[in-house]
């Protein structure tokens, strides 16, 4: 089944696609942190920023969901990126590291925490992309 990109039921999708996922379990088991990962409309859009929030504890997602502003939860990192750069890292043509480091997608929290779990990193986009995506 397709799911369209950024939508609640595509959200579902990437929860239950990193909860199943083998190697993120295994290479993010002493991870703990949570994310907003948001995703800002491409130049010329006039679409509002999608605000995708996700609690990621010991190779798991406890809570996957949209929210309506940032104030809804307070999480220890953010990534965001438009659409068109979060759909590239989806699709594998570009390195979730990669883009942090150009700035194709920009983090704010603690950047040495995130570089000493690239395989937790990585492995969660490879869980995110077996999720058929419009």
């Amino acid at each position: 089944m397709l799911h369209q990109f950024a939508t609640a039921e595509w959200v579902q999708a990437v929860k239950d696609a990193i909860n199943a996922h083998e190697g993120y379990r295994e290479s993010a088991k002493t991870w703990e942190g949570d994310f907003w990962f948001v995703i800002e409309p491409d130049q010329g859009s006039n679409a509002a920023p999608v605000l995708i929030y996700l609690d990621l504890w010991h190779g798991a997602c406890r809570t996957a969901t949209l929210a309506q502003n940032e104030q809804d939860y307070a999480p220890e990192f953010r990534i965001s990126g438009t659409r068109k750069n979060w759909l590239k890292v989806l699709r594998r043509e570009v390195d979730p590291t990669r883009a942090l480091m150009t700035n194709t997608l920009r983090l704010k929290g603690n950047l040495a925490k995130v570089m000493r779990n690239v395989r937790a990193a990585q492995d969660l986009v490879l869980a995110a992309a077996t999720v058929p995506t419009v």
